[in-house]
């Protein structure tokens, strides 16, 4: 009888369980919200915040507890996930994907289909002090077309990832990166080229994936017409 009982304690705990997961699922579903903009509209969760004089484009999605700052720009077709924020001088461009905890502060540019991964860090100041105001002194960070940065990366301020580059997931960039150049490691250095379609290049400069030729030219990579 006893056995019985704990049974049907374990069953209820079981149904609780996925009855408050569903409601969650529902709820999450309903909370996304449609905001007209410029040519069309995109969505937001109902969570997230969006600042009266910011500028977003079509078909972007803005998911839950993220902050847009008043003065932000976010391109068209761009995906943030959970927890991002975007300072109000960031300029965004199109298709975009932001992971989960990333924050895009002031004076950092992101060009078109760039991939930021999750928990990644820009930083805006290069010797930030709690006691010492340095908004005078913030430095641009600018990431080009088609980069990829990993999750858990930092980029120190000041600095340029090139076109199509990749950063290795827990490196920290302190330099300019050149166009489809692998860094890795702390500090981040050159390990390999790299294709548009994110494979390595092989030692002909080839793309075996993809097809892709390249050539090498006074330490930049550039693409076989």
């Amino acid at each position: 009888m006893m056995k019985s009982k704990g049974w049907s304690n374990n069953l209820q705990k079981v149904l609780t369980i996925y009855k408050a997961k569903r409601i969650t699922v529902e709820m999450s579903r309903s909370e996304v919200i449609t905001v007209d903009c410029a040519g069309g509209t995109y969505k937001k969760h109902e969570s997230a915040y969006v600042d009266e004089g910011t500028v977003i484009g079509k078909d972007t999605s803005i998911w839950h507890f993220s902050h847009v700052m008043s003065g932000a720009k976010i391109g068209e077709k761009c995906v943030l996930g959970q927890n991002v924020n975007v300072g109000s001088k960031a300029v965004l461009g199109n298709n975009i994907k932001v992971q989960n905890n990333v924050s895009i502060y002031d004076r950092v540019i992101i060009e078109d289909d760039v991939f930021c991964g999750p928990s990644m860090v820009f930083t805006n100041v290069i010797n930030p002090r709690s006691h010492v105001s340095r908004k005078s002194e913030y430095k641009e960070t600018l990431v080009k077309k088609g980069a990829s940065i990993g999750a858990n990366a930092t980029i120190v301020c000041g600095v340029t990832i090139g076109k199509y580059a990749f950063i290795g997931a827990g490196s920290v960039v302190t330099k300019d990166v050149p166009d489809h150049a692998l860094f890795v490691g702390v500090p981040a250095k050159f390990h390999a080229w790299i294709c548009a379609c994110g494979e390595k290049l092989d030692d002909t400069l080839a793309c075996k994936t993809c097809g892709s030729e390249y050539k090498l030219k006074e330490g930049k990579l550039y693409a076989q017409k």
